[in-house]
């Protein structure tokens, strides 16, 4: 048995021989209530989460390859979506929410947002090729104004999913207390309160069983999109002043991660274009992240439950485009996930932008590449803004 007080290398060690004891955050739930926070930390090495979701703020760095003559592909469409060109000849940025040239957008309203960055990511990923077009002012180093081609993934010199802001520390719950259906990043409102949506795997998402990130950081290595990926710096909108509970957990969004990985190992059923009705594209992002059991302190973190966990429900029609900061009221995942929560002394139902089977299919996968001895963990180089706030 594994003594309290670990440090990542002694896990690795135990990791390469075979020895490593390898739970999910849900296996860890009962662990820690069964044989206490103390115990649970000389037992587990490692505790790994998962969450899948749409995240908006994330996109790939594909470099397109040089034709003859070449080109500095300053416009740079692919299946008639924009990629940004403006970083160097043939570098171009793809964004998952970039809507396809020709898209009506909500010129009919509620706009359907078929396809877009993030569904060319996911069928160049399921074996597509796609369609390459670039233009140019030409120079006398890159001559050509144009050029196309159809491209797969392999013909992509390289091809790197870099996400600015993943994983989000929890979210608010929307509601829409107007009297008209409203189209949101959160989905479909209905009048009058009439559904409440929520977007976090609760107890398997990777920020929640690490609160203070105390294990997370610059260069921890994670499941990202059915690949090996990495956490590169905090994500953008990271905030971890928001209010917290006794637990120490926060009560609305707060941490975010950037991550980054190479788009040629994931896999399609990890990477989704999304749609949503009314708003746009964005892409459903698997991600999984292990934590080091390395003391008693993060053995109990690990072991948060969803009735312990509280999120805002906020308006949608009004409070949260307005940014009045109102919330109606704090509900927790156990709530959420019941099919219905209270508001105003009515149950709502409720309606999950995240997927939890898949949650549990990230984790149990990311606990079985470690019991192989396939996937070790590396040391947070630098810890995330919010670590010191743990006393």
């Amino acid at each position: 048995m594994a003594k309290a007080g670990k440090t990542i290398q002694e896990i690795n060690a135990r990791i390469k021989a075979g020895r490593a004891v390898v739970v999910t955050a849900e296996e860890m739930i009962g662990i820690v209530e069964q044989e206490g926070a103390a115990a649970a930390a000389r037992q587990v090495d490692v505790v790994t989460t998962g969450t899948f979701s749409p995240m908006c703020s994330s996109g790939a760095f594909l470099n397109l390859g040089h034709g003859k003559p070449k080109i500095r592909a300053n416009r740079v469409w692919i299946n008639n979506v924009p990629a940004y060109g403006g970083v160097a000849a043939v570098d171009v940025y793809l964004g998952a929410t970039e809507l396809c040239e020709d898209d009506p957008q909500n010129k009919i309203y509620p706009g359907a947002f078929n396809y877009g960055g993030g569904h060319v990511l996911h069928d160049l990923l399921a074996g597509k090729k796609v369609h390459v077009y670039m233009e140019s002012y030409g120079t006398s180093c890159y001559p050509a104004r144009v050029a196309e081609k159809e491209m797969a993934l392999e013909d992509f010199r390289n091809a790197i999913l870099c996400n600015p802001r993943n994983c989000y520390q929890n979210y608010n719950c929307a509601i829409n207390m107007s009297e008209k259906t409203i189209y949101t990043y959160m989905g479909v409102l209905r009048p009058g309160g009439g559904n409440v949506s929520y977007c976090s795997a609760g107890q398997l998402s990777p920020l929640l069983n690490d609160p203070y990130y105390q294990t997370i950081g610059l260069g921890t290595k994670i499941f990202l999109g059915g690949g090996i990926g990495y956490v590169t710096w905090y994500g953008t909108q990271h905030d971890p002043t928001v209010e917290r509970g006794a637990n120490g957990v926060v009560q609305g969004g707060a941490g975010t991660l950037f991550v980054m990985g190479d788009l040629k190992q994931m896999r399609p059923e990890w990477l989704v274009g999304v749609s949503i009705l009314g708003y746009g594209c964005s892409l459903a992002v698997g991600i999984g992240v292990p934590i080091p059991i390395i003391n008693e302190q993060m053995a109990r973190f690990t072991a948060v439950k969803d009735d312990d966990i509280l999120a805002p429900v906020v308006d949608y029609s009004y409070d949260y485009p307005m940014a009045t900061g109102r919330v109606i009221r704090r509900v927790s995942y156990g709530e959420l996930k019941s099919g219905t929560v209270e508001i105003d002394g009515r149950q709502v139902p409720t309606t999950p932008l995240s997927s939890y089977s898949k949650a549990k299919e990230i984790a149990e996968t990311l606990k079985q590449w470690i019991l192989a001895g396939d996937f070790t963990l590396t040391e947070a180089q630098m810890k995330l803004p919010g670590s010191e706030l743990l006393a």
